[in-house]
């Protein structure tokens, strides 16, 4: 039983006693050769785990996502509320590890059960979540299906300085514990407005990441994250900006640039969106009324 500080409750089952059934991990090993100004030798080096995670939805596959193992649940916690399967956590019933279908995938499968009021139209969300993996978003009509959602108003009452954001890209790095033995991973991390790290999940896909940090929040009853900043180590796209401005999430602050259409979304829904924060220095592309200057 899953128990958060919303006071919902809600099981989260693990199944074991599988003996052919193999844990997937977030690190692997392997033998390289390395060329150092003409120096060769052969060492050990770590790679960032990749793996497909089927999200099924009772008995029906629902979207196959290549992610690094870890944190599945919060995973498909938060991919079922940022791509609108749910609303809010009390309609996701139950969240299970371990639900594949042969021992071989077994591991690389979340199986959960929704209220039937939030159970999807399978034939639609087939064709939605095929053509996002295929030839990405279309611009004015995903901004307008965001904006058509019954999402929370992002806080306007939300201030951080700028003291507090500089600090958060040192936070974040020394936080990413699989990045430092690979250098291989996306960050995602939940920021209070003091600059305190709530939260930070790693993936080999950026918005993997988000949606496992999201997915804590949901389940922990943080969601909506009306005080909250998120950071990403990456460069902030749309469906980053998409699924921050789904959990009422006011600022989003990224190491590298945000695209044409995230700026648009963020601009259009109030969101207030930074990038190249490194060192001393950022941009803000929308929403510079909640940056505090002194």
């Amino acid at each position: 039983m899953y128990a958060g500080r919303g006071g919902g409750r809600f099981s989260i089952r693990c199944e074991g006693g599988y003996a052919l059934a193999r844990t997937p991990q977030s690190v692997a090993l392997t033998q390289v050769l390395e060329w150092d100004d003409g120096a060769v030798r052969r060492k050990e080096d770590y790679l960032a785990a990749e793996e497909p995670l089927e999200i099924r939805v009772g008995e029906q596959p629902l979207s196959v996502t290549m992610r690094t193992p870890g944190h599945d649940l919060e995973l498909a916690a938060g991919f079922l509320f940022t791509e609108g399967i749910v609303e809010k956590r009390a309609q996701i019933l139950d969240l299970e590890e371990n639900a594949g279908e042969n021992a071989a995938n077994r591991a690389n499968a979340v199986r959960a059960r929704l209220a039937p009021e939030a159970m999807p139209d399978f034939s639609k969300i087939r064709r939605h979540f095929f053509a996002a993996s295929s030839c990405g978003i279309c611009g004015k009509a995903s901004i307008d299906a965001v904006r058509s959602r019954a999402l929370a108003p992002l806080s306007d009452a939300f201030r951080i300085g700028a003291e507090a954001l500089i600090g958060m890209p040192a936070a974040l790095r020394e936080s990413q514990a699989v990045f430092g033995r690979t250098g291989g991973l996306h960050a995602a991390a939940l920021f209070s407005a003091a600059g305190e790290l709530l939260a930070l999940r790693e993936d080999i896909g950026r918005h993997n990441a988000v949606d496992k940090v999201i997915g804590w929040a949901l389940l922990d009853g943080r969601v909506p994250l009306a005080s909250a900043v998120l950071m990403v180590s990456g460069r902030g796209g749309f469906e980053i900006a998409q699924k921050s401005i789904v959990a009422g999430i006011p600022v989003l602050a990224c190491v590298s640039a945000p695209s044409s259409l995230a700026v648009q979304l963020a601009r259009e829904l109030r969101q207030t969106l930074i990038g190249f924060l490194r060192g001393r220095r950022f941009v803000i592309y929308a929403g510079e009324e909640r940056i505090a200057r002194n």
